[in-house]
């Protein structure tokens, strides 16, 4: 069997390997494989539990499944790829965000996840680095990753288990294979198409432009993010990813090897602009710099933006849209954490296994419409 996997960001990497190493045939199509997506610019987050909230038992249900099977990932992807156990906080600056904690620590626990309720003091002793906090959560559980490393291993893993790889646009599907953007030479029409078995399609917020179902359950979620670097003279980095809400957004800040941190994210519905703005990037200083002051002091070394592939509830669509064609997007702010439980749903779709228990409430036919 022969498969083509539309998208080279986290998810159709992962499928791609997953494929090739179960024995089948893979070409992945994308015009800008490992680099070109949201993927290379996200934060690297492996935490469901402090994504969660109440109405949402689904999303944390698939996310917990899916923090369980990173380990096991990590260890059969090999390679340094940047993992760190070391958990996440969630901070309170004020009465009303302590008061949301409460409410999500009390859901949590009723839901069987661990979590440790901390006070500003504690949360200091814990990072020192902190601002003023009122209080917080510690959530041991949270892993994060270097997705850039992350993504050149997958890369290096994909070509080695035979994945053969087209560096063109999918433009659309086509009755045995996967039509491509115009090739520039109308004497070999046979450059216009990928011949397969099947399709995966895995192109993030694109992937509506692919299939009519998918083109009102997908839409592009624009984020902007910050690289900075910690100076010789600077206070370092925290351990853990923090989290929190300032002046009412959501900012996150998430360190990696080198004295990096990398803080995100703004969270706009604007279409298919990536273009990083001035308030974007003061937004996200200003509110890393009330987590955590000595930011200030870091160098900036980069901004940049990246789109999520958002769906109407927060679940992804995962499951299959037609006879030989499966979808695996709409994973929003969790690509990277739902791929390696996505990659094992979507061989199981293509290989007519069973697919895990959890992600039987992404099947896109939860909309209908589609087989």
């Amino acid at each position: 069997m022969s498969v083509a996997v539309i998208g080279g960001g986290v998810v159709g990497l992962t499928a791609a390997h997953r494929l090739a190493t179960a024995g089948r045939s893979v070409v992945v199509v994308d015009p800008a494989p490992r680099t070109g997506g949201g993927s290379w610019v996200a934060a690297g987050m492996l935490a469901p539990v402090t994504e969660a909230w109440l109405g949402e038992e689904a999303v944390l249900a698939l996310g917990t499944a899916a923090l369980d099977a990173w380990e096991p990932f990590a260890r059969e992807l090999g390679g340094d790829i940047g993992l760190r156990p070391h958990g996440t906080l969630a901070v309170a600056f004020d009465a009303a965000e302590a008061a949301d904690l409460r409410r999500l620590a009390d859901f949590l626990e009723s839901r069987g996840r661990a979590v440790r309720r901390l006070t500003g003091r504690e949360l200091r002793a814990l990072e020192p680095g902190l601002g003023a906090v009122r209080s917080g959560l510690d959530v041991p559980g949270d892993l994060s990753v270097d997705t850039r490393k992350l993504l050149t291993r997958l890369d290096a893993a994909c070509r080695a288990a035979g994945v053969r790889f087209v560096d063109r646009r999918a433009v659309g599907l086509v009755p045995g294979g996967v039509l491509l953007d115009d090739p520039g030479d109308p004497e070999n029409p046979e450059n216009s198409t990928v011949d397969c078995d099947a399709v995966v399609v895995a192109a993030g917020a694109w992937s509506r432009d692919l299939h009519p179902a998918l083109a009102d359950l997908v839409r592009p979620v624009k984020g902007e993010v910050l690289v900075l670097r910690a100076r010789s003279r600077s206070l370092p980095p925290p351990t853990r990813t923090v989290r929190a809400h300032v002046d009412g957004r959501s900012v996150y800040l998430v360190p990696r090897a080198g004295g990096h941190l990398v803080v995100g994210a703004t969270q706009q519905d604007v279409g298919f602009d990536t273009e990083v703005t001035a308030g974007g990037v003061a937004d996200l200083l200003a509110d890393a710099e009330r987590v955590l002051p000595g930011v200030r002091d870091y160098e900036l070394v980069e901004a940049a933006a990246g789109l999520r592939a958002g769906s109407r509830d927060n679940l992804p669509l995962v499951g299959v849209l037609e006879p030989g064609v499966v979808v695996a997007t709409g994973h929003h702010r969790n690509g990277v954490l739902m791929a390696p439980l996505t990659a094992e749903a979507v061989a199981a779709l293509v290989l007519g296994g069973p697919v895990p228990g959890p992600v039987a409430a992404a099947a896109p036919s939860r909309f209908g419409g589609v087989v």
